[in-house]
């Protein structure tokens, strides 16, 4: 048997594997978003847990465009029968620092997207940005590529902050980024963090001064956490205290409002109109197919729910992805959920989002009835970490400010 008909064999074996008969039972597939990773960065943040690398330490300095973007297609034809015949609503370009592609390859990428899948028409495309001043001049060029919505991730406007985070960029880049992604796009995000090292809430209101005087649409908000295997875990910087960062919190929550911008997310605050379809679909459940190095997928059947998880190592990634006579190119690690699973990790999203979710989205998306969450749900309510009626779950403020501990009692039992 050839090359070709061996692996077509071996998909078709694979498709009818995912197909037959299980414990779950799905009306109906969930929406299908696209993750795609471009994994270097010009810097590695000592904050960072990312499947991030940096140019010199990965590549030899260069950047393997044509490569890697050859790789990423053949990651996305391999992966179409997983996904056939239903149509994309969002697509993610993230890394990494993607913004260190030039125009014309992402031009290709979105090219290569299109013609392989079925977008819908309002299909929302995003690519994460740094603020530096060579990536700047790139925003109008990715805008006429087919980016819809761009995500710069600014953390700061103190410069001592942004040295204490590892940033590349000032304060004036930032500055210069914000305005020329406002320019260029009809909508876009600013990426901050809090609780920074040193930082005071009169530090922190500076930021969002500057912050909430470019006007975005969106701004995520993330407190800095001390993550495993990062420079930030091994020389532990000195952060506030966490009744100063709630307090920090507080304040952002307060002042957002004040400007019309709505926390929907635990993270995420967003004028009328400007919410982050993508992530917006991963808080929900939702599908997404992840491709490029470390990409992580979650894909629904009638019957069972699917991870995948790509090569980490981009030059294993793209060995992989273009070596024709494998069968299953570049995923390392295929595994349904679990049932027991599903009610944890649908409330590891859903309880994310301020409007809390439906009892027949969980129905839906995780092909279980109400009954798997019962009793969770009753202890939920007992210590006043969520409310709710027949038809919906809504975290509240309790539930929003201690959230790891409602969401934990959605965790399988041991």
């Amino acid at each position: 048997m050839s090359v070709g008909l061996l692996k077509a064999s071996l998909m078709t074996q694979d498709i009818q594997h995912l197909m037959r008969p299980g414990t779950l039972s799905l009306n109906s597939l969930p929406p299908l978003s696209l993750y795609v990773h471009l994994p270097w960065c010009l810097k590695k943040c000592p904050y960072c847990d990312f499947n991030s690398h940096e140019l010199n330490s990965s590549v030899g300095g260069e950047l393997p465009e044509q490569r890697y973007l050859d790789a990423l297609c053949a990651d996305l034809e391999q992966s179409l029968p997983l996904i056939w015949g239903r149509s994309v609503h969002s697509i993610f370009i993230g890394g990494g620092t993607p913004s260190l592609f030039s125009p014309a390859a992402i031009e290709r990428l979105i090219s290569d997207m299109r013609a392989r899948l079925r977008l819908e028409a309002d299909c929302e495309i995003t690519l994460e940005a740094n603020p530096g001043t060579f990536e700047k001049d790139r925003f109008r060029a990715f805008r006429a590529a087919g980016v819809t919505r761009l995500s710069v991730g600014v953390q700061s406007f103190n410069d001592q902050h942004l040295q204490a985070l590892g940033r590349v960029h000032n304060r004036a880049q930032a500055i210069a980024a914000i305005e020329e992604a406002r320019d260029a796009f009809d909508t876009f995000n600013l990426d901050l963090m809090y609780a920074l090292p040193g930082q005071t809430l009169a530090q922190l209101d500076e930021d969002l001064d500057m912050a909430l005087s470019l006007q975005p649409p969106h701004l995520s908000v993330y407190h800095l956490t001390i993550e495993p295997n990062t420079v930030f875990a091994k020389f532990p910087p000195q952060v506030p205290e966490d009744d100063d960062a709630y307090a920090m919190l507080d304040r952002i929550t307060e002042r957002t409002a004040a400007v019309g911008l709505h926390r929907y997310e635990v993270s995420a605050y967003a004028k009328d109109n400007h919410r982050c379809w993508h992530n917006t679909n991963y808080w929900q459940f939702g599908d997404y197919l992840g491709i490029g190095a470390g990409a992580h997928s979650k894909l629904s059947f009638a019957h069972r729910v699917l991870r995948q998880v790509r090569n980490r190592d981009p030059r294993l990634f793209m060995d992989h992805a273009l070596d024709s006579s494998r069968a299953d190119r570049a995923v390392a690690q295929s595994t349904e959920v679990a049932r027991a699973e599903l009610p944890f990790e649908f409330m590891l999203n859903a309880l994310r989002l301020r409007h809390g979710f439906s009892l027949a989205d969980f129905t839906d998306r995780t092909g279980l009835p109400v009954t798997a969450i019962q009793a969770a749900l009753t202890e939920a309510e007992a210590k006043g970490l969520i409310t709710r009626d027949f038809q919906r779950v809504v975290p509240t403020e309790r539930g929003f400010d201690f959230l790891s501990d409602l969401q934990s009692l959605f965790l399988p039992e041991a």
